[in-house]
């Protein structure tokens, strides 16, 4: 379909003339509103498909020799972000989904929505705000690899313990001695071994204790008398319950659970291996390993959060405000009220919130900073994120002027603003 429109036509940029694109993205087909450089909008649908994205790209290529094709869409990843970023002459602008929400209430307050006018509203969008927006500069190779390996390991760590609570679930009901013996290592290599050769009390308490002896140690238990303490426990428990209509079925699961995470288990150690691999090739290591409580998880996270593309960030503001750890302050009259920030990458957001919260064990400053945000009255959590939003300002000079961390140098710069951190520390 082809509408008449009084737009301005697209913006020039030093890439040359634009061809303004909108796309309403969607997991098989997308809506696709294009406005020409004369002024006229187009609309079409647009195949989630290799070959067909790939064709209307050469399309619009050919029909606008010497254009650059600006897209507006709502997503920063994804599998069309993936399949745009294998051309030249494109530029991408992913749009918040909150910034298009505004646009359209503004536009239409009625509230009516449907996906050809996201994909129209995408561009005119992209049309008139086009200096305020920012082009989609993808990461180094090594840094993109990396945090695809730091995030999906994280997955794997989330699906580890949501299994882990479902299997210490199903135990509470038959085989309650097993979270005694290992509650806090469930998902552990002993645990599992047990599990998986004797699901059930019964089983176990027949085992003859060479066996079991030989089993602990081969999981790291070869003090004897941890051993011995250990059988006699088992020896000692008693049956939760005999009912086999309940226990034959929920072993019967729990050795599927068991599998899974072994399997889990072994991914994630090999995600570990090449984590460490790619953090040691990384440029930036040296910046991250430097950091108090930075440890193999967290390193590669950091790498990923600032990424390798040091123009990205203006100022540590930027940072606080996209990972969520900036509050938000909402003012009206004469009220003031200052919330935690829910729309954010939440990864993002957890990570620097898990870096600060170790921090605050290796880093003196830290723990007193944190001391004093609890004791004016801040919830741990919250106090975690102001120690996060402080740490952000540090890491961002440290990831822009390429240098390392040093505790004694901060102490410096702290007795030379009279900081108040210093008195807690000295009483501490």
């Amino acid at each position: 379909m082809t509408t008449k429109s009084s737009s301005p036509p697209a913006a020039a940029t030093a890439d040359g003339p634009l061809v303004i694109i909108g796309i309403d993205w969607a997991d098989q087909q997308h809506l696709v509103s294009v406005i020409e450089p004369g002024g006229r909008a187009t609309g079409r649908t647009l195949d989630q498909d290799p070959d067909a994205i790939a064709g209307w790209v050469r399309e619009l290529q050919t029909r606008f020799p010497g254009h650059t094709l600006a897209i507006a869409l709502e997503q920063s990843r994804g599998a069309l972000i993936h399949a745009l970023l294998n051309f030249e002459g494109i530029q991408l602008y992913p749009i918040n989904p909150k910034q298009l929400a505004r646009y359209r209430e503004a536009l239409d307050p009625s509230g009516g929505k449907t996906d050809p006018r996201d994909a129209e509203l995408l561009a005119r969008f992209l049309l008139h705000h086009q200096d305020q927006l920012r082009v989609f500069r993808p990461d180094a190779a090594e840094t993109r690899r990396l945090a695809h390996l730091a995030e999906l390991r994280r997955r794997l760590v989330d699906d580890r313990k949501r299994l882990t609570q479902r299997l210490g679930s199903l135990l509470k009901l038959y085989f309650p001695l097993i979270l005694k013996l290992f509650g806090k290592t469930l998902h552990g290599e002993l645990a599992l071994e047990v599990l998986r050769r004797w699901p059930t009390l019964a089983e176990l308490k027949r085992v003859h204790p060479k066996t079991l002896r030989a089993v602990f140690a081969e999981h790291a238990i070869r003090q004897e008398p941890k051993q011995t303490e250990l059988i006699r426990t088992i020896r000692a428990a008693t049956p939760l319950t005999q009912d086999a209509a309940l226990i034959e079925p929920h072993a019967l699961y729990v050795q599927t659970l068991v599998r899974q995470l072994a399997e889990l288990n072994q991914a994630i150690h090999q995600f570990d291996d090449e984590l460490a691999r790619a953090v040691a090739r990384h440029p930036d290591e040296p910046i991250f390993r430097s950091l108090p409580g930075a440890g193999d998880a967290l390193v590669p996270r950091l790498i990923a959060a600032f990424g390798s593309d040091r123009d990205r960030y203006e100022s540590a503001e930027e940072i606080q405000t996209q990972s969520g750890i900036a509050p938000i302050t909402k003012r009206s009259g004469k009220s003031c009220l200052i919330v935690r920030r829910h729309a954010c990458p939440k990864f993002l957001r957890q990570t620097f919130h898990e870096f600060a919260n170790c921090a605050r064990q290796w880093s003196g400053w830290s723990r007193a900073f944190y001391d004093l945000k609890r004791a004016a009255g801040m919830k741990h959590h919250a106090a975690v994120r102001a120690l996060a939003f402080k740490w952000i300002r540090i890491l961002f000079r440290l990831w822009k002027t390429r240098t390392t961390y040093s505790e004694t140098l901060y102490l410096k710069q702290l007795q030379q603003k009279h900081s108040p951190l210093l008195k807690s520390l000295q009483s501490s």
